[in-house]
């Protein structure tokens, strides 16, 4: 019986981006660090991208490996898969539009989190990796915020990786 108390359980969650190649990779990796045991996690693209180096860098930089990623798309997760997710969050404008256009034929609920394109900025490597750690920096903050509660995890997840370091 439903009391109506406390936030929905979230079983699984898909992460959208444009290409799959940084913002949404980068979500899905740091929910299965933090959530792994009781939510399912995956992402997608609207379109396929290529891997990102520097993405793979500074998950590596709080002990995420993700050197294996290989970009896929929405289309190609559905066929593998299907697309059966009780949170869709959509990290980019394209991926939003597409991430409602599933809810015609899923029941799933969408939420848009706007996060920068870390591969627009411009500079030095530093400067740029700095951009991709603001990304994977606000990311982390709102995973941990959004799944906590929701996943009803067997602990807080204190200490695992806390807050990452730079």
């Amino acid at each position: 019986m439903d009391t109506g108390q406390g936030p929905k359980r979230i079983q699984s969650v898909l992460f959208v981006c444009a290409m799959n190649s940084v913002r949404s990779p980068m979500a899905e990796a740091i929910a299965r660090h933090y959530f792994g045991k009781t939510t399912y996690v995956q992402s997608a693209g609207v379109r396929k991208g290529e891997p990102d180096g520097f993405m793979v860098a500074v998950l590596d930089e709080i002990g995420i490996d993700l050197t294996k990623h290989k970009p896929r798309t929405l289309d190609e997760l559905e066929e593998w898969e299907g697309l059966n997710f009780d949170l869709i969050i959509s990290l980019a404008p394209q991926a939003h539009h597409a991430a409602l256009e599933l809810t015609r034929t899923i029941a799933a609920d969408v939420e848009y989190w706007p996060t920068p394109d870390p591969t627009l900025v411009q500079g030095s490597r530093e400067q740029r990796l700095d951009a991709y750690r603001d990304v994977r920096d606000g990311l982390i903050y709102r995973i941990r915020t959004r799944l906590k509660g929701a996943s009803k995890a067997e602990g807080p997840d204190q200490g695992q990786g806390s807050e990452p370091g730079r």
